[in-house]
């Protein structure tokens, strides 16, 4: 773990959970949170916090049963505790008000809040997050077959290598540094063993009347590429958020963040920029 803690980084109790959290930036500036997708770490946004870090005052942290974090020991990984949960990091915090960035899980865990509660949220970037059925979820969890949880458990370098490039649109991308962090985030902490729990908590429901109910000004990102959650989601997101926008990138897969850092914060920066007028 050593090697993935940095100064600014902080070991938070969270209502009974221990929580690896980084805040970079003007301590006084607007906060932006941004929450990582499944089975990833905080470090998802390493490109990103180098740029907003010089206008916002950025929040990372890694969630329940992720990264550095690892095992919550009340085990809330089910889609709105971890919405619930965020709650108490802004409260711990004393955050009044947001920016929200979340990708895949994260998106979903960023919206699911910011559904519950709209005074707490500036704005909400979204970027291909969970929201409508992949992989037969619905109301009810799918458990994780066999292979995936032996996967999880006991992760090969050539498994974790695969699911990179199911991740990621060009193969440039992964590369060893990329490969050791992933598997090093799988098997910190017995991780994998947490990802089959939040796997088997896992359910989505039909959103769109929820996501209706969201009237902050939201930004939605996707790659045209994703092979984790099709870009035509991007479409129903867009229409279910009443006058949310939604920009999607070519060559792109489920991490737009990391692949192409720059294009989609010119787009953050621009949305963003409006809102703070």
């Amino acid at each position: 773990t050593r090697e993935y803690m940095q100064s600014t980084d902080k070991i938070i109790n969270i209502d009974g959970a221990k929580i690896r959290i980084r805040i970079e930036g003007n301590e006084n500036a607007q906060p932006i949170i941004l929450l990582h997708g499944f089975s990833f770490s905080l470090e998802s946004w390493n490109d990103w916090a180098v740029e907003l870090k010089n206008e916002y005052k950025v929040i990372r942290y890694d969630l329940l049963g992720h990264g550095l974090t690892g095992k919550d020991p009340k085990s809330r990984y089910a889609p709105m505790e971890r919405a619930e949960f965020l709650g108490k990091v802004l409260e711990n915090l004393n955050i009044k008000q947001a920016i929200i960035a979340g990708n895949s899980l994260g998106g979903l865990v960023a919206w699911r809040y910011a559904q519950h509660h709209p005074e707490k949220i500036k704005a909400l970037i979204l970027i291909a997050p969970g929201g409508y059925s992949i992989n037969g979820v619905t109301d009810t969890p799918v458990e994780a077959p066999a292979p995936i949880q032996a996967y999880f458990r006991n992760p090969p370098e050539i498994g974790v290598q695969y699911s990179l490039t199911r991740l990621f649109s060009n193969p440039a991308f992964i590369t060893p540094e990329r490969v050791k962090r992933a598997k090093d985030m799988l098997t910190l902490n017995n991780n994998g063993e947490e990802l089959i729990k939040s796997i088997s908590e896992f359910i989505l429901p039909d959103p769109s009347s929820d996501l209706s109910k969201i009237k902050v000004p939201t930004l939605i990102l996707w790659g045209k590429k994703d092979m984790v959650i099709p870009v035509d989601h991007g479409t129903k997101f867009q229409n279910a958020i009443g006058g949310s926008k939604l920009i999607t990138y070519d060559n792109t897969g489920h991490i737009p963040q990391e692949e192409i850092p720059e294009r989609p914060l010119k787009d953050v920066s621009l949305f963003l920029s409006k809102i703070m007028e």
